[in-house]
């Protein structure tokens, strides 16, 4: 049971961290700041990190680990292509409609993770991406590696512009509107 609450209790102060990080930046929250959106003091954050730059890594590696198992998973369960991809699209748009704050820190606050948890989010990103070119791969044989790698990261700027857009439309509509978008986009002949 501990363990258990030890991990909601990490869970929570990395949904919060995000929260605060995206609306105002790694070096605009501090420590105490942290604390007070949970329901504590700053330093008794220590007890789930050691600082505040350990946080930040922790967020952006879980939610990179999270996405690459995710991926994975959608890619390998579907023996037809057209359905892996659309499996893949409903994967990422559901993190991107639930989850602006990540977008926003990974893309603002990359650089402020130390260099071994910055290599390992970047070697799991990569295999996340791999996940997509093997997909479409066998959609479009006669693309090569580097056009699919730079369809798949078009798409994904295209899906990860939720933070600005998405709350022009319900989720679901939404949600639609960017599976028949990223579908195009990935699926377009050079």
């Amino acid at each position: 049971m501990a363990g258990r609450t030890a991990g909601a209790r990490r869970a929570e102060i990395l949904r919060a961290a995000a929260g605060l990080f995206a609306a105002r930046g790694f070096h605009g929250v501090s420590i105490d700041d942290l604390g007070k959106a949970v329901g504590t003091s700053g330093p008794a954050l220590y007890r789930h990190f050691p600082g505040k730059d350990a946080l930040l890594g922790a967020m952006l590696l879980e939610v990179s680990e999270r996405l690459a198992a995710d991926g994975r998973q959608r890619a390998e369960a579907c023996g037809d292509p057209h359905r892996a991809l659309d499996e893949l699209l409903r994967g990422h748009i559901r993190f991107a409609l639930t989850e602006p704050a990540l977008i926003t820190v990974h893309d603002r606050e990359l650089g402020n993770v130390a260099e071994p948890d910055r290599r390992r989010i970047r070697r799991l990103q990569r295999g996340y991406v791999e996940q997509w070119v093997g997909v479409l791969a066998r959609l479009r044989p006669d693309a090569d590696p580097p056009t699919l790698r730079a369809a798949v990261h078009a798409a994904f700027g295209l899906l990860n512009s939720t933070p600005h857009s998405a709350q022009q439309l319900d989720p679901e509509p939404m949600a639609e509107l960017l599976l028949s978008m990223g579908r195009a986009a990935l699926l377009a002949e050079s």
